[in-house]
């Protein structure tokens, strides 16, 4: 008598720790059905799954929106910190000052970075504080019933049939002229490049802006939003074809070398930038502001990494901070003697 056997699983996949994906995911998401950010949130969440680092290595860091509530939705055994609004970059600057050895990763969105929060990411930026600051962008406030945001397109209008008459804040090149040294746009709806974006992302040292366009199911989804899917995916202009060679593997690319430029990140890994539909220079900062100018007077929603500088020292190197984290020094390591104490108040007199 013949028995019907069960049809076997499929090996469950693991990373090089030996960990499954469940392992850096979060909660369940609370967020609207379809929205955008739960995409980023699971393309963060195989970053570092397909990257293999250990969640106790990185700080979650937010300030206050629907986009600073995703990371609660990836890596839940990581450290985490949601800020007061806007508020995020004096968080993030801090926690590495104490702990350089810690991989930043904060969450912000347009609301949290162009407007409340612009003068604290201006100055993370200058700084180039090395943390990935990740720009959930939907182009209104979702938490306040939708109005327009300080990244909103000209032209663009509101469900309600309010028309947005004022000129975007456009983060990316206003990153770039500010000093970050990686920066980048993407669509949470592009898994390939998204990821792969994430990924250099963290092999780079320094202020790693990606501003992420996601789409806001609720309010910003509809006919005459220039920030809904089908806008997106209308108008999106792919800059250039990119891949990311990890340092540790051995991975075979399908690439022209005639048509490609390549660079090496801080930590040996390589981007190569593939088949470019212009002459196109990454490492340019004034072509990137001059591409992301032109791009928008033709209404063209650009994506890809628009500029990389690894020759910038980052804000731990320039404040000479020693290899230990603060955090971790004893006592008489962080306090003057009492001796060095008196020299200085005998110079004061």
């Amino acid at each position: 008598m013949n028995e019907d056997k069960a049809p076997l699983k499929p090996p469950t996949r693991t990373n090089q720790l030996g960990l499954e994906i469940s392992a850096y995911r979060g909660t369940k998401s609370t967020l609207c059905p379809g929205c955008g950010h739960n995409s980023i949130s699971e393309r963060i969440a195989e970053t570092f799954f397909d990257l293999g680092i250990e969640s106790h290595r990185i700080a979650k860091l937010s300030g206050i929106g629907c986009s600073s509530k995703s990371p609660n939705y990836f890596l839940e055994n990581a450290s985490a910190l949601n800020a007061v609004h806007g508020r995020m970059p004096a968080i993030a600057t801090g926690t590495l000052l104490a702990n350089r050895n810690l991989i930043a990763l904060g969450v912000s969105g347009d609301g949290d970075t162009a407007s409340i929060g612009l003068g604290q990411f201006m100055h993370l930026v200058r700084r180039n504080v090395p943390v990935i600051y990740i720009i959930e962008d939907n182009g209104v406030y979702g938490l306040t019933k939708g109005q327009f945001s300080a990244t909103a397109d000209e032209g663009s209008r509101l469900k309600s049939g309010v028309v947005n008459d004022l000129p975007p804040i456009d983060t990316c090149l206003l990153g770039i002229e500010l000093g970050a040294t990686f920066v980048a746009r993407s669509f949470s709806g592009d898994k390939k490049q998204l990821l792969t974006v994430l990924k250099a992302a963290l092999s780079h040292r320094g202020t790693a802006l990606i501003d992420v366009l996601s789409p806001c199911v609720t309010f910003n989804d509809h006919e005459g939003s220039t920030r809904s899917y089908h806008n997106i995916k209308e108008h999106e202009e792919a800059l250039m074809e990119v891949d990311y060679i990890p340092h540790h593997g051995d991975i075979e690319v399908d690439y022209d070398p005639r048509t490609s430029v390549e660079v090496q990140l801080h930590d040996g890994s390589h981007l190569r930038f593939r088949k470019l539909p212009v002459d196109y220079d990454p490492t340019d900062r004034l072509a990137a502001i001059k591409l992301l100018n032109e791009s928008r007077s033709r209404s063209e929603v650009l994506t890809g990494i628009f500029f990389v500088d690894v020759g910038s020292k980052d804000f731990l190197e320039r404040l000479h901070l020693v290899e230990e984290p603060l955090a971790s020094l004893p006592e008489h390591s962080l306090r003057p003697p009492r001796e060095a104490l008196e020299i200085i108040m005998a110079e004061l007199r």
